[in-house]
């Protein structure tokens, strides 16, 4: 995976070593000496990711890294503190401000490598939703409503795969403060049964498993949809880097070396949990989206839009199948009468009994759409133009048995549809043009007969 590396560091042997080691793994390679530079090159270049070197003058690492990160431009920018500073403190400190790793000179190539790819695979997928955040912003100002505010990294849940119970609790008191609910499996096989079932937030997954090895559960969560993108943290030995180095590059997201210490274990399930609810976040925010574009939000039927999509997969269908397909164009009768008597919002609440009543009294199969305005439409799928003419007619009636009730109206409004049906052929053509023109056209026809009727175009 070629990427652009930003390293930050005012000693020039360090750069300049640094450099080959990326250059042989074919990452393109930037430089800055202090970090006043890194911030004007980060924003000209947009670096895939950062390595900060702390002992800086002017602004030190600690300081750039907080800048970046409270940048939004910059914030996602994946950021690796290298520095020869080897104290606990340092480390969660370096941590707390929004690094995403914290290596103590001298480095374990392998692992750092290993840890370069990680994070560039996660800037990846992250770089793919932000991109479709980019344009749910632009669609729908619910959703930018929903992606804004703080983080909530509280009441979360953490498995931890432990065949002693040791690690587990130290995980389990360090995280009481978040309101974290800790599980604890003692093998890879409760572990794979539990998380099935419940995902949670994040697993810690110890290493050195007495009768089998931790890293067993990378490719089971990662191979899962329910888990393909919760984080793992790999509780190692310091001794264990080259079995590190292979659990990132199988998906594992983060290591913490024994012994545990607690401010570090708790900064790292921190950034593990962000970075875990602004996935979830991401996602919620757009599949939400997704439903604003596809779906008309008063009457909760399909839009245009998304017949416009699916239709011709319709049309397919109907002709490997050599059955008929046949499509219900609705219309609800004087509909501007009502609007313009009751007003807006009464024609509003119409509409939806109107699509209620509409909806309920189809197959599950069938594609039921708001075609525009008081417009309906109904596609269904293998079905002869004789039984659609039966089932628009049970549906004509539906609306026309009950009246509708509005604030204004305490006896209810009466109201009635007009339908057209059409058919297909076995040699439809793949647009939907035809059908619904022949659906449109007998819709009309219904029209001029009175209304409150049902008109059949039997032309192929």
């Amino acid at each position: 995976m070629s990427a652009r590396i930003l390293i930050v560091d005012d000693t020039p042997l360090n750069v300049k070593l640094m450099t080959a080691k990326l250059a042989r793994d074919y990452y393109f390679v930037s430089t800055a000496s202090n970090g006043k530079e890194a911030l004007k090159k980060v924003a000209e270049e947009k670096p895939d990711l950062i390595l900060l070197d702390v002992m800086m003058p002017e602004m030190d690492g600690f300081e750039t890294c907080l800048r970046l990160k409270r940048n939004p431009a910059t914030a996602y920018i994946p950021v690796i503190i290298v520095t020869a500073l080897s104290d606990i403190e340092d480390r969660v400190k370096g941590l707390a401000a929004g690094a995403d790793d914290f290596l103590t000179k001298p480095i374990n190539d392998i692992a750092l490598m290993a840890r370069i790819r990680s994070l560039l695979r996660m800037k990846v997928l992250m770089d793919e939703w932000r991109s479709r955040e980019a344009t749910a912003l632009q669609l729908s100002p619910e959703v930018a409503e929903a992606l804004s505010g703080p983080l909530n990294i509280r009441n979360c849940a953490v498995t931890v795969i432990d065949d002693t119970g040791s690690d587990g609790d130290v995980i389990r008191n360090t995280l009481a403060p978040l309101a974290a609910k800790v599980s604890i499996a003692k093998n890879i096989k409760q572990a794979e049964a539990h998380l099935t079932k419940a995902p949670g937030d994040l697993v810690y997954v110890k290493l050195d498993l007495s009768d089998e090895d931790g890293l067993q559960i990378c490719p089971f969560l990662r191979s899962e949809l329910a888990t393909r993108h919760l984080p793992i943290v790999m509780i190692a030995s310091p001794d264990d880097m080259e079995k590190i180095a292979k659990g990132l590059d199988l998906g594992a997201n983060d290591y913490i070396l024994r012994p545990l210490d607690k401010n570090e274990l708790f900064a790292r399930t921190r950034t593990q949990l962000r970075h875990k609810r602004n996935y979830d976040r991401l996602r919620s925010g757009l599949e939400r989206n997704l439903m604003l574009a596809l779906v008309d939000p008063l009457t909760g039927a399909f839009n245009r839009r998304y017949l416009d999509a699916h239709f011709p997969r319709f049309i397919k269908n109907s002709r490997e199948r050599k059955k008929p397909l046949s499509v219900q164009m609705i219309d609800i009768d004087l509909f501007k009468k009502v609007n313009d008597t009751y007003g807006h919002a009464a024609g509003d609440a119409i509409l939806k009994e109107v699509a209620m009543r509409l909806s309920t009294g189809i197959r599950p199969s069938d594609f039921f759409v708001r075609w525009g305005g008081e417009e309906f439409l109904i596609v269904m799928p293998d079905t002869e133009l004789h039984n659609a003419e039966k089932i628009a007619e049970r549906i004509r009636h539906r609306i026309e048995a009950e009246p509708i009730f509005i604030p204004a109206e305490p006896k209810g409004v009466k109201i009635t549809i007009s339908i057209g049906v059409a058919s297909t052929s076995p040699h439809e053509e793949k647009t939907p043009a035809g059908v619904f023109n022949r659906a449109d056209a007998a819709l009309l026809c219904a029209k001029q007969a009175g209304r409150n009727t049902v008109s059949v175009n039997r032309t192929k």
